[in-house]
């Protein structure tokens, strides 16, 4: 018989709780718990203070937690313990009013300083319980093991080539190499990897890393073993870009991301779902992830099948000096965050109704008048009703409008800025009344002259479908093209025409104006090299034309009469062809320039032809399945204005060492073919002298006599006089056939 509740000791209820199973409440009541713990974090790295400086601490603390969200009940919602000493304990408790707040509040405020001397270290209260329970914290602190130091590679050691080459990337089949560019020898394989990628390579903007596509995530090698700095793991990624500064990366896949269940890998929660993540680069973590903005569709004409929509890209678009990023959400607003801590500026998008386009300036501003910091971004909107289309100038961070532009009859805009933000050049497709004819003109508005006046091209006959700016320079190119002939499958003529300021005193760039026009051209593409003066236009993509035109905008010879008050001098100075052509690049000291036929295109004779910056062939490699070839790019110069002006002033003197350097190269080139034919030509010797004095022994040994010598004379001539006179000693070599045979073949 059972014993009673009474008769039971307490040792016996012990035994009766331990028999009982209780995994299924607990399971059940941590799961609650961690539910309701969800909106509090932990706020280490506090300064200790005592009670009196307590609610000063707690209201400054209050600042800048309500920055990532609202604190449940205010103040009251701060518990900063203190111990026996009546002191802080350097942490606190807060808790928000939705689990989604705490945790931006993680994001935005983990490892920001609270002051010159307070780093703060923010976390979920849940991740401390979790971890903690699960026996993953030891009692006792042991001290971590310091690893030895290890110097790594330097980041940027191909800069210290004593020839001051450069490398080039290329895609081929399987393989990915890097390469030293040797003019017209074959290019110098630093490393040659199979399988180093699988959708396709690319350079960061200032070349410090070299980034590789794969199906779980993006990679980036660097160090002169290329070795991999770090990876990105965003499942099927098909779109990369890094800032141009290097400092963060953003990645994008048409499929939304599946975080793993066991929490493996730097992706959480938060990224679940979303399609687009942006990374710091040094640290290798998510800054924040978003959903993708498809651009919008135009309705189909007719008939035809809908148009697919495609993605917006690049999704996010950085200012100058990476303090912000912004996206568009097309045809409602633009959304600019401030980095690192990617938190939204003013907590509010920019509402602009029917927004299509918007574009960082590329260089920080420096406007005439505004003496503040300031970043500026351009935008422009269609005619939505009455109102016009319309182009914006936007300061940031104070969102003020610089300046508007009215524009009517607007079917298209793009907007151009120059490299030095001196200009924006908007280009304006506008149609007739009756809406079957196009025009195109440009308004450029000029940035740094007080009030940004605008100045309008409009003496265009045809429709522009290319236009570029000089790099660092006043002037630009556009490749115009009259109407297709309805049913004709052949592609109307363009013309190429080039722009330049006009010269004025002081530092004022003057109005543009026309400098010539090339007709009957069937071109498409502009090609600036990046130091400005020379400029390629090519035809490319295109099966029945491939043309290549090598410009120069500073001639140095005779400048003819319509451009003596111009700021340029133009000639054409050689045309050469390249079939199949689909990319040009140059390589960034301007220089030479790449022209690439890539069997992403087409299988014909891929491969690719490097050029002189004047149009003289270097070198033409065909490459079986050539993919890409892209040239290293180079950070910014440390040298100043006026060493670089010294440097342009002493080129001729420059050049004639770089000219020796060539013709030492060559000659050492030479050099090592004759070397390497006279050891072959001395090693024959050496085994023919060795094979003749074997023989010899071997004869002697079976007491045959030499040949050679028996065939020795030594002929004694004597003088009138009947004394001796000179000895003259004539040898006669004759060859001895040992062996012979005869082979007939097929």
């Amino acid at each position: 018989m059972a014993p009673s509740f009474d008769q039971l000791s307490d040792h016996d209820l012990q035994e009766e709780e331990d028999e009982i199973d209780f995994s299924d409440l607990q399971q059940r009541y941590d799961v609650r718990l961690e539910e309701g713990l969800e909106t509090f974090i932990v706020i280490d790295g506090l300064p200790v203070v005592n009670s009196e400086q307590k609610p000063k601490l707690v209201k400054f603390l209050m600042k800048r937690l309500a920055s990532a969200g609202r604190i449940k009940d205010g103040e009251e919602s701060v518990y900063m313990p203190m111990n026996e000493q009546g002191v802080s304990e350097g942490f606190a408790f807060v808790e928000y009013q939705t689990p989604e707040q705490a945790t931006s509040a993680i994001k935005q405020l983990h490892g920001t300083a609270l002051d010159k001397k307070h780093t703060l270290s923010v976390n979920k209260l849940t991740d401390i319980e979790k971890y903690g329970r699960e026996g993953k914290i030891d009692d006792e602190y042991v001290a971590p093991e310091i690893p030895e130091f290890t110097e790594r590679e330097h980041l940027r050691w191909w800069l210290a080539d004593p020839n001051a080459r450069d490398q080039f990337v290329m895609f081929r089949g399987d393989n990915v190499g890097v390469y030293w560019n040797n003019k017209k020898d074959n290019p110098e394989t630093i490393v040659d990897r199979k399988h180093w990628t699988q959708l396709f390579v690319r350079w960061s903007p200032q070349g410090t890393y070299l980034a590789s596509m794969h199906q779980q995530g993006v990679q980036i090698w660097a160090g002169q073993s290329f070795s991999r700095v770090r990876q990105f793991p965003h499942p099927f990624v098909s779109l990369m870009e890094f800032s141009p500064n290097e400092n963060y990366l953003t990645t994008w896949s048409k499929d939304p991301i599946v975080v793993d269940p066991e929490g493996k890998g730097p992706l959480t929660i938060d990224e679940e779902g979303k399609h687009i993540v942006i990374w710091d680069v040094k640290t290798g973590k998510p800054l924040r992830s978003f959903v993708a903005y498809d651009l919008p569709v135009p309705p189909p004409l007719g008939d035809a099948p809908p148009l697919k929509a495609k993605p917006q890209w690049p999704a996010f678009k950085w200012s100058a000096d990476e303090k912000y990023v912004a996206r568009m959400k097309p045809g409602e607003s633009i959304s600019v965050y401030e980095l690192p801590r990617m938190n939204l500026l003013d907590k509010t998008s920019i509402k602009i109704e029917g927004i299509q386009e918007f574009e960082w300036a590329p260089a920080t501003v420096q406007r005439d008048g505004p003496k503040v910091y300031e970043q500026l971004l351009s935008y422009w909107t269609p005619e939505l009703g009455s109102n016009p289309a319309k182009v914006g100038l936007m300061s940031i961070p104070s969102k003020e409008i610089v300046r508007t532009r009215n524009l009517f009859n607007v079917t298209e805009a793009r907007l151009h800025w120059q490299s030095d933000a001196k200009f924006i050049c908007v280009k304006v497709d506008r149609h007739s009344k009756s809406k079957k004819s196009l025009a195109t003109n440009l308004e450029i508005f000029r940035i740094k002259e007080k009030g940004v006046p605008v100045e309008v091209v409009d003496s265009l006959k045809d429709t522009v479908i290319n236009f570029a700016w000089e790099p660092k320079g006043d002037r630009f190119v556009l490749i115009t093209a009259g109407e297709a002939v309805p049913g004709s499958n052949v592609l109307p003529k363009t013309a190429v025409s080039f722009f330049a300021p006009e010269k004025t005193k002081g530092n004022i760039t003057g109005p543009f104006k026309l400098v010539k026009t090339f007709d009957k051209k069937n071109s498409n593409g502009i090609y600036w090299s990046p130091k400005g003066r020379f400029v390629v236009v090519a035809t490319v993509s295109v099966q029945q034309h491939s043309d290549i035109d090598f410009y120069d905008l500073d001639y140095e010879g005779d400048k003819p009469d319509d451009q003596k008050d111009m700021a340029s001098n133009l000639m054409l100075i050689n045309t050469e062809d390249h079939y199949g052509m689909t990319d040009v690049e140059w390589d960034p000291t301007g220089r030479y320039v790449v022209t690439s036929a890539s069997m992403w295109t087409h299988q014909m004779e891929n491969g690719y032809r490097m050029w002189t910056f004047s149009g003289t062939m270097l070198a033409e490699q065909p490459t079986e399945k050539f993919k890409q070839l892209h040239w290293r790019p180079r950070p910014p110069t440390l040298l100043s204005k006026d060493e670089q002006r010294n440097v342009r002033r002493n080129l001729r003197e420059y050049s004639r060492e770089f000219d020796e350097v060539d013709r030492e190269m060559e000659e050492s080139a030479d050099q090592a073919v004759v070397d390497a034919r006279r050891r072959l030509y001395a090693e024959w010797f050496s085994y023919l002298r060795s094979a003749r004095e074997e023989v010899a022994e071997e004869r002697e040994d079976l007491g045959i006599p030499d040949p050679e010598q028996e065939q020795m004379k030594r002929v004694r001539t004597k003088s009138g006089d009947g004394t001796q006179a000179d000895e003259q000693v004539i040898e006669e070599v004759v060859d001895e056939v040992l062996e012979e045979t005869e082979e007939v073949v097929g």
